[in-house]
């Protein structure tokens, strides 16, 4: 299976990557705007927000793409994650897992900084997938591998019939009803441990 980069990708993403047998996460194919690539959704107050990882544009394949170092969206992403999952059941047991996400410069290329990412919360959820690197770019239709690289995404996604959005608790659930596919930090904070049953 293919599978793009990911920051904190949804549900859909990470029940891919644990039912597959073996998984390729692409490293070379460009960088596209407005994906889960540098975007995750989470369930605020408001509704849905975007938290986007602001990176540095370049024509070179997304392997090289930067994180921005400019403004201060780490902290502002740490402070919406709070104000959102500050009262979820599972908050304070993830939040020293999470955290350094948010409040370390570690990482320079967004690659990494999604990878390192997919690893912890493969741990905290207790996954264990096989997973490789593209050595090259696959153009689509070029291989038998499922290619999910285009079709997870944000805004206009295609129907998948592999993938139903079961309802779970959600803070703000009797304000805006079950809302699908968020972030894995949504299910992380609501479900804990329970939150591989739903992937």
């Amino acid at each position: 299976m293919l599978l793009s980069t990911t920051f904190f990708g949804p549900v859909q993403w990470y029940q891919k990557l644990h039912r597959a047998n073996h998984v390729l996460i692409e490293q070379h194919e460009s960088f596209q705007k407005q994906t889960y690539r540098n975007r995750c959704l989470i369930a605020s107050s408001q509704g849905v927000q975007a938290l986007t990882v602001p990176i540095e544009h370049s024509m070179a394949g997304i392997q090289c793409i930067r994180i921005s170092s400019h403004g201060n969206w780490r902290h502002q992403h740490w402070q919406a994650i709070t104000s959102a999952y500050g009262d979820s059941p599972f908050f304070d047991y993830y939040e020293d897992d999470i955290r350094p996400f948010f409040q370390e410069e570690r990482w320079e290329r967004l690659i990494d900084y999604n990878e390192a990412i997919r690893q912890t919360v493969c741990e905290l959820l207790d996954i264990h997938p096989d997973v490789d690197y593209t050595t090259a770019y696959l153009p689509p239709k070029t291989s038998d591998t499922e290619d999910f690289r285009d079709s997870i995404r944000p805004k206009h996604p295609p129907v998948d019939p592999g993938f139903e959005a079961r309802p779970y608790y959600q803070v703000f659930a009797q304000r805006h009803g079950f809302l699908s596919n968020l972030s894995i930090l949504d299910l992380l904070f609501n479900m804990g441990p329970e939150g591989i049953f739903y992937l």
